[in-house]
Parts: C-alpha cells; sequence; structure tokens
C-alpha cells in the first residue's frame, strides 16, 4: 500500500465540534477546522490510529475516499469504481453503504447504496454479497449534486468504550460525558463528585481523562481489518500511551442511592481499569457533603422525558439545588437537563453553558452563575 494521507473528518455530536477541534489541537493534527456535524482534518495511518485511541469526544473517525458530481446513476458507479478501494477493502470483507441525499436529482438511498456497493463489488473482483464477516461501513452523502463517499475508521462508535456492559436507566453517553468535562473545564487537578451517578459515566471518565489514559485502548477498529493495517505501529502508539499515564491526586467521588445502579457502576469501573481511581458509595443525595475546599460537582439527573412523566421532580431540583447551596459552597455545580420549569425549581442562578442533546433530547448544560453559595 502506497503511503496514506487524506483528508479526515471526526463525527461529534451537536454541541462537541469545537471540544473535540481542541483534542484534535491537542494531539497536532493538522488543517483542524469545525464544520456543521463534526470537524476536519488530516493526516495518515499514524494519525488515523492515534485518532482513534484518545479522541474522547468524536462518535466515529471517517477518511474522505472521494468527492465528485454525479446526477445519474450509470455515472455514480462509473466514478465509484475509479476509487482505490483495495485499500481499505479485503476482498472477503463484506460492506455496508449507508447513503444520504439532499436537494439532489439523485434521491434513492437505496439505490444509491446498492450502486456503490456493486461497484465495489467489481473493483475487488467479486460478485455481489461475496463479503463475509465484520462489516465495512461506507457512507455516502449527496448535496446539491455532489457526492462525498467516506470510509469509516472506527467500526462500532467511539462512545462504546467496552466498559459499559451494563447500565442503569437512561444511561448517558461516554462521548457526551467526556464533552461536558470538558466544557466545564475540569482537568482532574481538582476534585470531582457526581452524587446521582447512576452506572457511573461522569466518574469512570473523569478517571481516564485525569490518568491520562486512552479510551480505544481496550477495543477493536474497523481500520485494524484494512489491507494495510499495521499492527506494529498500533502496539507502539498504545506503548507511547503507557508512558504517558498520570497519578491521580485528587478525589473523583460518585454516589446513588439505588444499589443496583452502584454495584454497576463499580463493575464498570472495573472493566474501565479505573476501579481503584475512584470513590463509589450507595448514598443518598441529601447526604452528599465536599471532601474539600473546592472542586466540580456535577449530575445528570432524570426528567421526565426519559423516565416517564408520572413523577413530580421539582422536589428533586430543589434538594438538589439546596445541597449544592449548603453543601458545595465554593465549588463548580453544574446539572445537565433540558430547559424547562425544572431548571427554576433549583433556586440557584444557572447560566445555560452549552446546548447538547441526550438520547435523542435537546438539553442544557447548566452552570451555576458564580459560586454555589
Amino acid at each position: 500500500m502506497k503511503k496514506l494521507e487524506g483528508q479526515l473528518f471526526a463525527v461529534t455530536a451537536p454541541g462537541l465540534e469545537a471540544v473535540c477541534a481542541a483534542e484534535l489541537h491537542q494531539l497536532g493534527m493538522a488543517g483542524v477546522a469545525v464544520v456543521p456535524g463534526g470537524v476536519e482534518f488530516t493526516g495518515g495511518l499514524a494519525d488515523i490510529y492515534r485518532a482513534n485511541l484518545w479522541l474522547r469526544t468524536a462518535s466515529r473517525v471517517v477518511i474522505r475516499l472521494g468527492t465528485f458530481r454525479s446526477r445519474d446513476f450509470p455515472d455514480l458507479y462509473k466514478k465509484a469504481l475509479r476509487l482505490p478501494w483495495g485499500r481499505f477493502i479485503r476482498r472477503e470483507t463484506a460492506v455496508r453503504v449507508k447513503s444520504a441525499s439532499h436537494h439532489s436529482r439523485l434521491v434513492h438511498g437505496g439505490r444509491i447504496a446498492e450502486t456503490v456497493a456493486a461497484a465495489i463489488d467489481r473493483a475487488l473482483g467479486r460478485q455481489s454479497g461475496e463479503g463475509q464477516g465484520e462489516e465495512q461501513l461506507i457512507l455516502v452523502r449527496f448535496d446539491d449534486d455532489q457526492c462525498q463517499i467516506s470510509v469509516d475508521t472506527s467500526g462500532e462508535l467511539l462512545h462504546r468504550r467496552g466498559y459499559r456492559e451494563e447500565s442503569a436507566l437512561a444511561p448517558l453517553r461516554e462521548t457526551l460525558a467526556a464533552g461536558i468535562l470538558a466544557l466545564l473545564r475540569w482537568d482532574g487537578r481538582a476534585p470531582l463528585v457526581d452524587p446521582m451517578c447512576g452506572s457511573g459515566t461522569f466518574v469512570i471518565e473523569g478517571a481516564l481523562l485525569a490518568a491520562n489514559l486512552p479510551p480505544g485502548g481496550g477495543r477493536h477498529f474497523a481500520f485494524m481489518n484494512w489491507p494495510g493495517f499495521r499492527p506494529g505501529l498500533w502496539e507502539a502508539l498504545k506503548l507511547e500511551a503507557d508512558r504517558a499515564r498520570r497519578e491521580i491526586e485528587v478525589p473523583i467521588c460518585g454516589a446513588d442511592r439505588n444499589p443496583v445502579a452502584l454495584a454497576a457502576a463499580r463493575r464498570n469501573a472495573e472493566r474501565a481499569g479505573v476501579a481503584n481511581l475512584v470513590r463509589l458509595e450507595v448514598e443518598d443525595l441529601a447526604e452528599s457533603r465536599a471532601s474539600a475546599v473546592a472542586g466540580t460537582i456535577l449530575c445528570n439527573p432524570p426528567y421526565g422525558e426519559r423516565l416517564g412523566k408520572g413523577e413530580n421532580l421539582a422536589p428533586l431540583y430543589r434538594q438538589l439545588g439546596d445541597v449544592y447551596a449548603r453543601r458545595y459552597g465554593g465549588w463548580r455545580c453544574a446539572i445537565l437537563c433540558p430547559v424547562s420549569p425544572l431548571v427554576d425549581a433549583v433556586g440557584l442562578p444557572l447560566k445555560k453553558i452549552a446546548d447538547l442533546v441526550n438520547g435523542g433530547l435537546s438539553v442544557g448544560l447548566f452552570v451555576v452563575d458564580g459560586e454555589c453559595k
């Protein structure tokens, strides 16, 4: 395989684009630019590997394989056939093509996908449907008759770190949790508390960040199936990550009144390799107390849209505001929840610092405007 250099794209959830761009800058990537839906950057194989290994807030990383204008299916087939598929797909590898079309003459998503899949099969010299096993995802997007074809480098979405095999009700995605920590400017050097931690995502992502552990260190990626995969390079990058590990010098704590959820959080922390770096306790919100003069406390409390509207949640939010004000004076206090009367029920001067999406719902990240007092 010739040296691979190309245009790369990190897909992100809404509201996390700038955070992901900062991560890419920190990793030393070139050509970093925020665009709708994510962040563009340029690089080669080492950059693809490094991005998948280290990015905490991206959903997936893709490489742009080709962009061209097309207005009929024979033309699409002919132009797709010319692309260097052999660089990314083995003859025996199955392919899944996902397509989207906006303001273009070619609008039938199924036929677009079938046409590109047929071109791939022809380019690889195989019969239709001959590929087996793990699928290589190909993304095709039409905008104003411009076709952009991308190859997924990640495989499973990057929030699937591999540690969360079980979840509490309405779990928080790992990428969103990591993004929220970044938006709060928490860098692992001050205490972190989640008094309603559920399956422990904030706490576990906080420990991974504080210890400088790569979120992708223990999982499989799509690029490992490519013909030009370099296992030696991948192992070298993981060894480099091992040497970058830091000691955690602050408490990272999670609590939940539900012992079943807390037990799941402990098992998740064990699988993530951070069980000895965090404190997880069964504890009611009313019992939560600060263990230091300053730090960050945050939580993702229940809201009716996720857990059913039969329960009056205003008392819980009032209690949360009271705990923040009485027990965490001097701390940075944050809440993730929808813009609704529940925000007012907290009874604190909250300021929304980000618009995000959690479980398909529009939510805001709110911080107390000033110290919790």
